[in-house]
């Protein structure tokens, strides 16, 4: 490789790198806000023994949890580059295909982390801003009356734009975050120089001795140190828009450090002025910097915010394309990023819970009783899927696999069993979200199970079908394009068509979409054709995409042409079945789920906006099916 080449690619390599520290890393990158305040919120004596255990926990979480765990394990798992628990639960899904029991296992348990997410997805931007406009509260004590309204307003701007697409405001996320964890590493360094004991915590003998001699108080204290890794995920689920390498390059290199020096310069601070604790990060800094350290606060929370509400866009986009959500209308923010959409359902309803959370909680000590089960929840379910990966498509032994997943979920069950104890007062929330949409998601499973089996059972194979209609049916010129749900067979708004109408077209195309269990199908790949019949002409069409692409109708038109097929575009009619779904009394879905199935059935997204086809060229049939 020459110079020039080794320069450019190095080049590459730090933007990313620079973009990664911009987007992924917002979340963990805010957490020193709350989360060393929130570990002593119980009362917990402010001396040197216990700042230096709590330092050692919070530096040995963030080695082990994210740096192993996540930035050097779980982010070799990729799926054709892309992370996140999709695609770690579709890698899992590769490796048991020959074993019915362990797939239904893998993807029950890879829903329940999604749903989990969603919880997270509506905690982390409430208590990430309400913990930097609290630098009120010390800044101008009598302006704390007008926290919870700024954080209101700052939230609802924030929800507003995602309509307008993030692009221009994503460009100004890296030097914005990159001063963000400068300042982190100023302000601990500049405290750490007056009390350097402080590195002593990196010996992990604190840590324990701290959880052996505090016993039960030890074990709570957990259900906070977690608060300094939520985010840990995001390495993962962000590596297709950056890449392994930038992404560890950002971590090692200046955002870890950077957090470290913030940790234990607070640590110095508290040794030295134990009062302090009322607001560790603020009392960093001198007088004179404290309010742009408000509004450099607000303006990284609100990054931090905006990467998880965009992951939520993301992976619910991700459920659609699987068939594990009903379609719901999603926008293209930007003609350039793929990854940029808009789901506007989700970000209102993530608006409405964001608002209720803050105006019930009111304060970020508050919802701290509610944060962290979920992205405990998180972590067992990626650790259990990583070691189903790691065996059985990286074929490691038995034994080395059992030593990884043994390490990592002790640590993972520690963390989630001391959260369990903030259920009462607050975690019950991220549950009773995670449980709702873990039966709304399995109930459009079913649902759509049981549409299948009865297109299946009722299907009709073309060679059937080109002998029946041989007579007594009127030809008329021009395409007839029938979109199917099956790959097989006859799809029913055909036979409907002929049934009532006795026409067909001189050329039937028979369309049917699929998504497959990888994030990309290129164009090269995307359309098979098959021809039947003699007397007419029948195709077989099927599209194939990615899980992170959305189906374009009118796209694929060109593509069939140039794969051969000859039609006018002007002379083509869209032929799709509108399907009236009901439930006969010995129905095989319970009860319970069937109104639900309905009204999630009735509400989907129209096929012709979500696939994109010319809506003046559609004919909706409709076709009554009892399941």
């Amino acid at each position: 490789m020459s110079a020039n080449s080794q320069n450019q690619t190095h080049t590459q390599l730090a933007g990313l790198a620079l973009g990664a520290v911009g987007v992924v890393f917002g979340d963990i990158g805010t957490s020193p806000l709350y989360a060393l305040k929130e570990v002593f919120h119980s009362g917990m004596p402010i001396d040197e023994f216990h700042v230096l255990g709590v330092l050692s926990l919070i530096f040995w979480s963030l080695t082990l949890v994210v740096t192993i765990k996540y930035a050097i394990f779980i982010m070799r798992a990729d799926n054709k580059g892309e992370g996140g628990i999709m695609a770690l639960m579709t890698l899992a899904l590769h490796g048991a295909r020959d074993y019915p029991r362990r797939m239904a296992f893998i993807l029950t348990l890879g829903l329940l982390g999604a749903s989990l997410f969603y919880g997270d997805s509506i905690i982390t931007p409430a208590i990430s801003v309400l913990s930097a406009v609290e630098g009120l509260q010390v800044v101008a004590p009598p302006l704390a009356g007008y926290v919870l309204p700024i954080a209101i307003t700052v939230l609802a701007g924030l929800f507003v734009i995602q309509a307008k697409g993030t692009g221009r405001v994503g460009r100004m996320f890296a030097p914005i975050m990159c001063f963000w964890f400068g300042s982190l590493a100023v302000m601990g360094l500049a405290n750490m120089v007056h009390q350097p004991g402080v590195l002593r915590a990196v010996n992990p003998y604190y840590a324990v001795s701290l959880l052996i001699e505090t016993g039960w108080e030890g074990f709570l204290i957990m259900g906070a140190v977690v608060l300094a890794i939520t985010g840990a995920e995001a390495l993962y689920a962000d590596m297709g828009h950056f890449g392994l390498k930038p992404i560890r390059y950002a971590w090692f290199g200046f955002v870890f450090p950077a957090l470290l020096l913030n940790y234990f310069g607070q640590g110095a601070l508290l040794l030295a002025q134990p009062d302090a604790i009322r607001n560790p990060f603020y009392l960093l800094a001198p007088g004179w910097a404290m309010y742009p350290l408000l509004v450099l606060s607000t303006m990284a929370t609100v990054i931090a915010s905006q990467a998880v509400i965009s992951g939520a866009f993301s992976v619910t986009r991700q459920a659609i394309q699987l068939g594990y959500c009903p379609r719901m209308a999603i926008r293209h923010t930007s003609d350039d990023e793929k990854g940029q959409v808009y789901v506007p359902a989700v970000n209102w309803i993530l608006m409405i819970s964001v608002f209720i959370l803050v105006l019930s909680f009111q304060s970020s000590s508050a919802l701290a009783s509610a944060y962290g089960i979920a992205v405990t929840g998180t972590m067992i379910v990626d650790t259990v899927l990583a070691y189903i990966v790691i065996q059985a498509l990286w074929k490691w032994n038995r034994a080395t696999s059992i030593v990884f997943l043994s390490a990592f979920l002790i640590i993972d069950f520690l963390f989630f069993s001391s959260n369990t104890l903030k259920i009462p007062t607050g975690g019950w929330l991220p549950l009773a979200v995670a449980t709702v949409l873990f039966l709304i998601i399995t109930t459009w499973i079913k649902g759509r199970a049981l549409l299948h089996e009865h297109m299946e059972e009722r299907h009709v194979l073309f060679e059937e079908l080109e002998q029946d209609i041989r007579e007594n049916l009127a030809t008329v010129e021009g395409t007839a394009i029938y979109l199917a749900r099956t790959l097989h067979g006859v799809p029913p708004v055909l036979l409907h068509n002929l049934e009532h109408n006795h026409v067909l077209h001189e050329q039937i195309i028979v369309l049917t979409i699929a998504t497959k269990d990888e994030p990309f199908v290129d164009e090269a790949h995307r359309v098979k054709i098959r021809k039947f019949g003699q007397e007419r002409e029948f195709y077989r069409v099927k599209l194939y995409y990615g899980f992170k692409q959305n189906a374009d109708v009118r796209r694929a038109l060109d593509l069939l042409m140039r794969e051969g097929l000859v039609f006018d575009p002007k002379k083509t009619s869209f032929f799709i079945g509108s399907e009236r779904v009901s439930f006969r009394a010995r129905s095989p879905m319970p009860k319970w789920r069937r109104g639900l199935f309905l009204f999630l059935f009735r509400n989907a997204s129209s096929p012709i906006e979500f696939f994109k086809i010319p809506v003046d060229r559609v004919i909706e049939l409709g076709i009554r099916v009892e399941l």
